[in-house]
Order: C-alpha cells, then structure tokens, then sequence
C-alpha cells in the first residue's frame, strides 16, 4: 500500500475498508485529493466521520472524481428531491423496502457504471441496526478455481434494470423502459489492472450463449460465492455524518434492513467511470 502524506488511514480488513481521518471533506486540499485517490484504489471502501457537507459541497467532492451520474430513476422522475444529481436513501416505518437490501453493484445496467458513490448519512436508526456489508469483487476471483476462472472469462452478461427497480421496487419504468445492456463476467480494474468478478444479484439477468438452465446455475453458484463467503467483507457502522466512499467498479454492497421501524436518511452523489466495463 501507499504511504499518504496529508491522511491518515486506519483499514477495517487487511484487503477492503479503511477509515480515513485528517480531512474536511467540505474544503479538501489539493494534496488531500491526491491522497484519497491513492487510498481510494489501495482499499476500495473508504470511511469519514464526523464530516458536515452541505448537498452543494457533497456534489463538489464527488466532481473531485469525474462527471456526476444521474440515478435511472432520478432520470424516470420518481426522486423526491429536485436535483439528478442527489439520489434520496431514506428508510421510514411506511417504507415497502430499502435500497440496496441485497447484494449488488450500483447501476451495472448502465452501459458505464458508476465509478463510485459517496454515502452520506445524516440520521442513523436510535436502537442500533442499518450497518453496509462491502465485498471484495478482487479476492471473488481470486478463489476461484483456475479453470472456473478461464470459463468464466469467456463470458458476457446482460445486466437489466428491469430487475430491481421494476421486479423489487416496484416502479413504473419510463418511456423506453430502465437501461439493459451487456458486460463482460470478468473486467479489469482500470487503474489497479486486477480482475474483478463482475456479476451481481442486484442487476445480472443471464449469461449470454449459456441454456437458460446453465445460465441460472452458474449465477446461482457466484452469487452464493459472494454471499456466503464472510472473508470477502468489511462492515461498516454509520454514525450521525458519516460519509462512505466505495469504488463501484471493485465491490459490491447490501445496506442490511434490520432497523424497522426505525429510521435512516441519507444522501448519495455518484460518479460516472470514464470508461465501460472491459475484459
């Protein structure tokens, strides 16, 4: 790993997770930036705490990484809030479900995902509860056997935001329907060059030239690999101005619902990649 000069970073696991002290994330300086970019590709999932971001500067951080990325359903006019570029995660008594209440990668069915999302909450249920799980896409591959990793590096994979938004949420889609569109099973990491398993419950339809039957097994079997395979993962605790970085193209997440009828609010920027998923 990298020795920072102007942070100071304490990891959650010797592979994911890490939380970061010594910067405003309201005003950080250019040599901070540099750091966190740094530290950002060495640990994947980066944790500040006690930060106090107006939605103004939540954004300008995020523009610190690239373009800002609007939510399909920002894009479909279902957002409470007035701004594409503020996704809502807000949890209440009357909620029907919370996003993100399972494993996924956010957006994959984008032809470019999101780089990143920056998750800032504000409120945290009083009794405990509403913890992130974040897993390692890099070591998911990494234990695979070789020959499952030669097949599945043969592969495409069509990512479908149908799946969730309109099969777990509920939504309307819009004219034209939410985006579809195919990713390889095995990407590179653009800036650390590893591969990554990219595969995800939350958006992966299928396997293209795979039976239906080999199609869902083999889906079945990696997403059971990333579920129940503890060492993947780090947790991460939120606390009242909490801001949690995550890189997209490298991990995936589930904001565990275990906090009804309790509350949590947050707000998310993300950051479009500059570049689409590749082999």
């Amino acid at each position: 790993m990298a020795y920072y000069q102007t942070i100071e970073v304490t990891p959650l696991t010797p592979h994911i997770g890490a939380e970061v002290h010594g910067v405003d994330l309201a005003q950080p300086t250019d040599e901070q930036v540099a750091d966190l970019k740094q530290a950002f590709v060495d640990w994947s999932v980066l944790v500040f705490r006690d930060q106090h971001l107006n939605r103004e500067q939540h954004k300008d951080l995020g523009r610190h990484w690239g373009t800002l990325h609007t939510h399909p359903m920002n894009a479909a006019g279902t957002r409470e809030y007035d701004d594409p570029e503020i996704l809502l995660i807000k949890t209440t008594e009357k909620s029907k479900y919370t996003a993100g209440n399972g494993w996924h990668t956010d957006v994959t069915c984008d032809a470019i995902p999101p780089l990143g999302s920056m998750l800032y909450i504000t409120e945290v249920p009083p009794d405990g509860g509403g913890d992130t799980l974040y897993a390692d896409m890099y070591l998911a591959y990494e234990l695979l056997s070789e020959p499952m990793k030669q097949f599945l590096g043969t592969l495409t994979a069509v990512h479908d935001g149908a799946l969730p938004y309109v099969g777990g949420y509920g939504t309307i889609p819009p004219e034209g329907g939410y985006p579809r569109n195919e990713h390889p099973v095995v990407v590179t990491h653009p800036e650390s060059g590893r591969k990554v398993l990219y595969v995800n419950s939350g958006f992966t339809s299928h396997i293209k030239g795979l039976a239906p039957a080999e199609s869902r097994a083999l889906l079945d079997f990696l997403f059971r690999h990333i579920a129940e395979t503890p060492r993947l993962a780090c947790r991460v605790q939120w606390e009242p101005n909490t801001l949690t970085f995550w890189d997209n193209r490298c991990t995936q997440h589930h904001a565990i619902w275990d906090y009804y009828p309790n509350r949590r609010y947050g707000e998310r920027v993300s950051i479009v990649g500059d570049r689409a998923p590749a082999a």
